[in-house]
């Protein structure tokens, strides 16, 4: 799939996780990028991350994805987005989470690749979920702009545990999947 985007916006391509995607998965541990995310992973919890992924490739595609972010028309992997299934205080909505390699980013990537994403949900998401979300850091500017500038409203600051079991303030970004 490919964005259809202003003109001026770079052309991304949503591509599903494969098994071929552990090298990305592995730029992604960096310091640089996992900085808002608690640092790196271990070895052992990358491989357990790289299984899931695999498996959400796998599944009906309403419960959620993981995809590389692929620059078109140079082909180039550049990030990773993704969308799965949770409960967000009693309700079902879809929460999403992004990243873009440091070379590529400041390019508008991740924006046009967070509405490419939001296009993939209003097709294939359930309709029990009428909310994707997203949870950044208040202390990650980046990833708050990115939301804000896909058209998501942020329904102000949360306790968000990331990982699961550290609380960390971030906005709670919403944006309507249908309507």
């Amino acid at each position: 799939m490919v964005e259809h985007r202003n003109s001026g916006e770079p052309a991304v391509r949503l591509a599903p996780w494969t098994a071929d995607d552990f090298w990305l998965l592995e730029r992604k541990n960096e310091p640089v990028m996992t900085e808002h995310l608690g640092g790196p992973e271990t070895a052992a919890k990358l491989a357990e991350r790289q299984g899931r992924y695999e498996a959400m490739s796998a599944r009906e595609p309403a419960a959620g994805r993981m995809f590389r972010v692929v620059l078109e028309p140079a082909g180039e992997s550049v990030g990773t987005i993704g969308f799965w299934e949770r409960q967000w205080q009693g309700e079902p909505v879809y929460e999403t989470g992004w990243g873009i390699l440091p070379e590529y980013q400041g390019r508008g990537l991740a924006v046009v690749a967070l509405r490419e994403l939001l296009s993939y949900v209003r097709t294939h998401g359930s309709p029990a979920r009428e909310t994707l979300r997203a949870f950044p850091g208040t202390d990650h500017p980046a990833s708050n702009a990115v939301a804000r500038r896909a058209g998501f409203v942020c329904l102000g600051e949360v306790e968000f545990e990331y990982p699961p079991g550290v609380p960390h303030p971030s906005n709670d970004w919403c944006h309507r999947i249908r309507g």
